[in-house]
């Protein structure tokens, strides 16, 4: 039978042979993936050795009654029932909250500030950079032990507001001098690592949009939150959820701070100062109750989560408004010059 030809001259379509393999999509062929994967596979096996394993053990340890030493025993949920009766670690979370608050907000907004200073044109900006980011990479165990020594009662601290004329404050000893202090230390600490990540997305921003705000008529005020903050949006929701996520995990600044009562393990007079991970610590580490301290880490996992969604929402925004607003800047400063 005579084969069919298409148009070209070629044979048709259902009387061409089949492609033959290659050698890429032969067994054999898939040699040459090994070497890259053998590359790569120390990484995956730390992690599964040090990071998959024990979050799949900590979600079965929650639901034992275990001392690490003895043998489990199951108690399925009611370790979470325990959990929720529990007034010390209710009073935990709220104190994580209050000291969370009071030191992620004034953070962020001095951090805002310190990027727009860096961002002028100021000299030695290098050296700034490396000033505010140094207190991030400094042992903090360290830097609580000065604050500790600033903030006590005879401390640098209360000695400043003696000398205007101010009464000294139980700055380690009062509720709120004591959620002040730790507010502090993580201002100190974050505050610059912050300024740098806003200064990158400021310097991401074109300076045509600087210029179409000023031939718009636009001030400083109204550049800044018309200009400015819609486009470092994404960098604000970057800053913001770590800053979440590291506010409430706050664990060394208050152990450390008030180690001389039992080892750091109360958190300071009236536990002011316990957090929800330092109470983890203490049942954990401290009372052996390690099923208690995975099922209350899973708590704080499901706070974290429902913070950052709520972060996600408030900051994120429309991105098409965020656009919009923006060309229409640019469209006025075109029209102004007659284009």
């Amino acid at each position: 039978m005579a084969t069919v030809l298409d148009p070209a001259g070629a044979p048709a379509a259902d009387e061409r042979r089949p492609a033959s393999r290659t050698k890429s999509t032969t067994p054999g062929g898939r040699r040459r993936h090994v070497p890259p994967l053998l590359a790569i596979s120390p990484f995956y096996v730390l992690f599964a050795v040090f990071g998959a394993f024990p979050i799949v053990f900590s979600v079965y340890l929650s639901f034992q009654d275990w001392d690490g030493i003895g043998d489990m025993r199951f108690v399925g949920f009611k370790q979470y029932g325990w959990l929720l009766q529990d007034s010390v670690f209710w009073h935990s979370v709220l104190n994580t909250f209050e000291i969370w608050f009071l030191s992620t907000v004034p953070m962020l907004f001095l951090a805002l500030v310190l990027a727009f200073l860096l961002h002028s044109q100021v000299r030695f900006t290098g050296v700034y950079r490396v000033a505010y980011f140094i207190p991030n990479v400094t042992s903090m165990v360290a830097m609580t032990v000065v604050f500790g020594s600033v903030f006590a009662q005879a401390g640098l601290a209360n000695a400043v507001l003696r000398a205007i004329g101010v009464d000294g404050i139980g700055w380690l000893s009062s509720e709120w001098g004591i959620k002040s202090s730790v507010s502090l230390m993580i201002i100190w600490r974050w505050v610059g690592y912050n300024a740098l990540i806003f200064l990158a997305g400021l310097q991401a921003i074109p300076t045509e949009h600087f210029e179409a705000a000023r031939v718009d008529g636009a001030n400083s005020r109204q550049t800044l939150f018309r200009v400015v903050l819609p486009q470092l949006r994404p960098v604000v929701l970057f800053a913001a959820v770590t800053s979440t996520i590291n506010g409430l995990q706050i664990f060394t600044e208050s152990q450390v701070l008030f180690q001389s009562t039992d080892v750091g393990t109360t958190g300071g007079p009236g536990q002011e100062g316990m957090t929800i991970v330092l109470y983890l610590w203490q049942k954990a580490f401290k009372e052996h109750q390690f099923g208690y301290g995975a099922a209350m880490g899973w708590v704080l996992f499901a706070i974290i989560a429902i913070f950052t969604v709520i972060n996600w929402r408030l900051v994120a925004g429309s991105d098409d408004d965020r656009r919009s607003g923006i060309a229409g800047l640019l469209r006025r400063k075109g029209a102004r010059h007659g284009r």
